[in-house]
């Protein structure tokens, strides 16, 4: 048993440890495909079992949750989202915390973590900050020497006209 935790451990990358009170069977598999669609596996683990595991483990911070029937709810993926939205319509089970990505979270954190936009979108908006800022500076950077270019072609204009119709100069 320690085994099969600590592979469910080691390849995950989301690692949730729930409250788990008493419910029908029915609702138990209703609850498990849900989670299971979103690549998200519920593991039943008595607290003898998992204590041990957890000590020797990066996740040993979790251990102050485990005082009562828990659940562990595994993923190799951040689905933080999709898994408060599941467990928001089944009152058995009380989210406690989190490790997400090697990083501990309250359930606060938790949910703060799902609202947070995807990293992709992230990485998007950086790019285009970013993009935004250099093309500025290069704006500019260019706005000197063509105000000058503007300068200086006003005044030769100038001296041409002051000068009037005479022959071009030589070469």
């Amino acid at each position: 048993l320690r085994r099969q935790v600590q592979e469910a451990l080691r390849g995950s990358r989301m690692v949730a440890v729930c409250q788990y009170n008493s419910m029908p069977d029915e609702d138990l598999v209703t609850l498990r495909h849900y989670l299971r669609k979103h690549n998200i596996h519920v593991k039943f683990v008595l607290n003898e079992v998992v204590r041990p595991v957890l000590a020797q483990s990066k996740y040993r911070n979790l251990l102050p949750l485990f005082v009562c029937r828990n659940v562990l709810l595994v993923s190799p993926e951040t689905r933080a989202r999709e898994m408060l939205r599941v467990l928001k319509g089944v009152p058995q089970v009380n989210l406690l915390g989190a490790c997400i990505d090697d990083t501990i979270l309250s359930r606060q954190g938790v949910e703060s973590f799902a609202r947070l936009p995807p990293l992709e979108v992230s990485q998007g908006q950086t790019v285009a900050a970013l993009s935004l800022l250099s093309s500025q500076t290069s704006s500019l950077l260019q706005r000197g020497p063509a105000h000058l270019t503007v300068l200086l072609d006003a005044h030769i204009r100038r001296l041409q006209d002051a000068a009037g119709p005479t022959e071009p100069p030589p070469g």
